[in-house]
């Protein structure tokens, strides 16, 4: 017998949602080492932050790093204290914010939309943008899981005008702010301005604006703003005036794109999800075109409808700016997979509602199973994202698709299971198995990245193994140049050794005898720039084409 109180399917659930994002965001974080340049870059500079108990200014190699603001390096500085300087410490507050984000997703719906909160919290978990990002040591989830739970709270206001949830939007807000900047208030005021402006629900406005709320923005957000600015009298300028408006204006780091460059983006972001994304919209817009103004101040329409704009407006906002990176569009996602679930609840439902929000519809049994081409679709899309993950070692280390044994293998894997996930959605049970066999396709994705392609990208992205072959030659912490070197490797190095690396090319060559890491075929070019020194061949690491030299002192 249960205990009085409790509510089994709750139960159910919360167990689900534990067992599914322990998975996807926290299992294997350290599979691989740090890539790119951000991920060392940022936790080099919030290990520095907590060496020196510094909470106010980041730092890199002891100089102030001002592109970002502080919620990652707070974040990291815990994690780094509490389970220590790794690659998993590293990445692990983007977990932490993607899981905040699904639960606040489920409690949300659970109260206001009873009967989708586990769909909707797991096809948000599942959308390969949000296991990405949530598996990485950078900015982009913090700000995507402040700004979505503080529009979900606005909404709760706005629907129940509870002012807990006003309070709520306030706080997640500031902590947006923190995590990346204006644009994080910036978005949420369009927003909400389109959605009252379509709605013509003016009055709106001035009860969001509630003094009270603003008072805990501020207390959140400015103390920190103040202290960098007065502690770095050039961060106004550097972040807002560079980092903002002339990233948004002009191409300054070299990230531009066509215009159209998030269209795709987005729906590779939203796999294996897009053709639902796809039809869920249709059928809103459709919706909301047939119905016309009627449909506009409908009560029933007004949650899709907020969806809608929170998915198009950071879309098209990034669109327009100059410098273009994906993670810039990730706080659409959850919006894009709200929408998904609700319209699959109203399939389930078999429901379908006029402007007034009253039944005009009830399908019958056989109107609510998938149709043959949704099927095919979406197992289709299940099966490529298989592909994609069973692939990925081979891509990682020939920088394409090569065809051979390990290949063929994957795709057969990846074309039955597709053929299983087409059928099983072609049943009479075909809506009810939809969200299970797609999980089945993140799940099974996720684990082959973990368990096959970890290697491969380690061993090709990251700068771990040249890390671990230095310390295979000295135990000594000796000085570490480049030359001809890209700068992720050199983040990479920094991060693992916890001091700067000096290039060559900056004229810096070190007196002291060194480890020189080099591009391959440059050893001529090396023995030119350190005349009468003694160069010493220690090793290669073939996948990055890199060649380990120790360099003795002048």
């Amino acid at each position: 017998m249960n205990k009085p109180g409790t509510n089994p399917r709750t139960r159910t659930d919360v167990l689900l949602l534990t067992a599914f994002c322990g998975f996807l965001f926290f299992y294997g974080l350290g599979a691989f080492g740090l890539v790119g340049a951000d991920e060392p870059r940022y936790a080099q500079i919030a290990r520095e932050m907590l060496d020196r108990s510094d909470w106010i200014t980041p730092t890199l190699q002891g100089k102030p790093w001002l592109e970002k603001p502080v919620l990652y390096y707070w974040q990291a500085m815990l994690s780094f204290r509490i389970a220590g300087v790794t690659d998993q410490a590293a990445r692990l507050p983007a977990a932490f914010d993607a899981a905040l984000l699904i639960a606040a997703i489920y409690l949300f719906l659970r109260r206001f939309r009873p009967g989708s909160e586990l769909d909707g919290a797991l096809i948000t978990a599942s959308c390969a943008a949000v296991v990405g990002f949530a598996r990485a040591a950078a900015t982009d989830m913090p700000l995507a899981a402040a700004f979505s739970i503080a529009l979900l709270a606005w909404y709760a206001w706005y629907e129940s005008r509870r002012h807990i949830y006003l309070a709520a939007f306030y706080i997640a807000l500031a902590l947006g702010t923190l995590a990346k900047g204006p644009v994080a208030p910036a978005l949420s005021a369009v927003i909400i301005f389109l959605f009252v402006a379509v709605k013509r629900d003016w009055h709106t406005i001035p009860r969001t604006l509630w003094i009270p709320g603003i008072a805990v923005y501020l207390a959140v957000m400015l103390p920190w703003y103040i202290a960098v600015q007065l502690r770095n009298p050039e961060f106004f300028r550097f972040f807002i005036l560079e980092h903002n408006l002339a990233r948004f204006s002009h191409d300054v780091y070299h990230h531009h794109q066509p215009f159209w460059f998030y269209l795709p983006v987005f729906l590779l972001a939203m796999m294996p999800w897009t053709l639902a994304l796809i039809l869920a919209v249709a059928q809103r817009v459709r919706l909301l075109w047939a119905e016309g103004k009627q449909a506009l101040s409908s009560s029933e329409a007004s949650w899709p409808l907020f969806l809608l704009i929170w998915m198009l407006v950071p879309i098209l906002f990034f669109s327009t700016s100059q410098s273009k990176l994906p993670g810039y569009i990730l706080p659409a996602v959850p919006a894009g997979a709200l929408l998904i679930a609700e319209y699959l609840a109203s399939r389930e439902r078999g429901q379908f509602f006029n402007a007034e929000g009253s039944e005009v519809s009830q399908r019958s049994r056989d109107d609510r199973k998938l149709s043959p081409l949704f099927a095919a679709t979406h197992g289709i899309l299940c099966g490529l994202l298989i592909f994609g993950a069973l692939s990925a070692a081979s891509i990682a280390m020939n920088h394409h698709l090569l065809w051979g044994r390990g290949t063929y293998v994957a795709a057969a894997i990846a074309a039955i299971s597709a053929l299983g996930i087409g059928v099983a959605l072609l049943s009479r049970a075909g809506m009810r198995l939809l969200r299970p066999v797609t999980m089945f396709a993140v799940v099974v994705s996720v684990a082959a990245v973990i368990r096959l392609a970890a290697p491969a990208i380690d061993a090709t992205q990251s700068a771990r193994p040249i890390a671990r072959s230095i310390r295979a030659f000295s135990h000594e912490p000796v000085p570490i140049a480049l030359y001809h070197v890209n700068r992720v490797q050199g983040y990479g190095l920094e991060f693992y050794f916890n001091r700067a690396v000096q290039p060559y090319e900056s004229g810096n060559i070190p007196a002291a005898a060194h480890v020189l890491v080099a591009a391959q075929g440059t050893e001529s070019q090396v023995a030119q720039l350190v005349p009468g020194r003694r160069v010493s061949y220690l090793t290669s690491i073939p996948e990055q084409k890199l060649d380990l030299y120790w360099v003795g002192k002048e």
